[in-house]
Formats: C-alpha cells, structure tokens, sequence
C-alpha cells in the first residue's frame, strides 16, 4: 500500500497538488529578498500560513464543493506539518506539543490576517504582518500590499481555474530585483 505513493504514474490527488502549489508560492524568492520575511524556518512556516490564509479565504467565498475541499486542504496541510517535523527529527512523544503550538499559531494568524483584510484595515494588517513575520526593522508594507494584491488576484479565479492553474499569487510578487528571478 505504502509503495503506491511513490509510483511515478500515480494520478496526483488535487489536493495534495494545491498544497504543493501553496508551499511552492510560500518559498517565491522576492519574499525573502524584498518583502521583508526572513529566510528562517520560522519564517518560512510564516509564508506558508500567508498563503494558506489566502486561498482558504478565496475557497470560503466559492460554492460548493469549495468547502469540502477546503476542509481536505487544511487536513493535508496538518499531516505535512507532522510528517515535516518528523523529517526534521522531531521524537514522537514531541510531536503533538509542537503540532498544537502551530496549529496554534496558523489559526491565530489567519484570524487576524483575515479580519484585517475583511474590514480593509490595512494598518491592522501591517501590524499583524509586523509582529508575526518580518523581522524587526524590517516595514510590513511591503508584505502588506503584496497580501492585498494576491487577494485581488485570487478573486479573479474560480474554483476550476484554481485547481488547473493553481493560485495566482505570482501576479502579485514585486518584480525581481538584483540576479534573482520571482517564482
């Protein structure tokens, strides 16, 4: 059973393809480089719970069965979380105290992001932005705006175009400063 998943003709489950997508936008070089995230683990995971943040607010304002493939999303993005901090050599009597300090730490952040972006708040979300992601001196407007423009760009897709295209946060990137190149 376990062999099957790692067949390389196995028809890719949408979801698991979406979540690679998310954690593909999360490591977008012009975050690290000119959005202000650090390029840490815990920066990283922070850019992670952004991007999920996002798509989970497009697919709560879809139609069914936006909904369920929500709650298939957050339930693999969970089980990517154990399974990575296993990788990094997490003992297993560790792991549930660490899930919950993140799962913690995903829906606090995606509370306080969302109603910052419900109520157009944008300093609230700087300041959000501020305390949980960039790194000190570092400005969350930049971050900010990038976050207000991926959420307009994702508006535009519908629920089959998110999962053929993927989300569009690329569009929202600032273009690419220095050698490096956006994702």
């Amino acid at each position: 059973m376990i062999f099957n998943w790692f067949r390389k003709d196995r028809v890719q489950d949408p979801v698991q393809t979406m979540l690679t997508r998310v954690i593909a936008a999360s490591r977008a070089e012009p975050l690290y480089t000119d959005l202000g995230v650090p390029d840490t683990l815990e920066g990283r995971y922070e850019a992670v719970i952004l991007h999920m943040t996002l798509i989970l607010r497009r697919l709560r304002h879809l139609p069914p069965p936006a909904d369920d493939f929500a709650q298939e999303f957050v339930d693999a993005f969970f089980k990517w979380l154990d399974m990575s901090l296993r990788d990094m050599g997490v003992g297993d009597l560790a792991v549930p105290k660490r899930m919950k300090k993140l799962v913690t730490a995903f829906y606090g952040r995606a509370r306080s992001y969302g109603s910052a972006l419900d109520d157009g708040d944008r300093a609230a979300l700087e300041d959000a932005l501020d305390r949980n992601v960039t790194e000190r001196g570092d400005p969350a407007q930049a971050l900010a705006a990038y976050m207000i423009a991926a959420e307009a760009a994702l508006e535009k897709q519908d629920f089959a175009t998110l999962l053929r295209d993927g989300p569009d946060y690329a569009t929202a990137l600032p273009a690419a400063s220095g050698d490096h190149h956006g994702a």
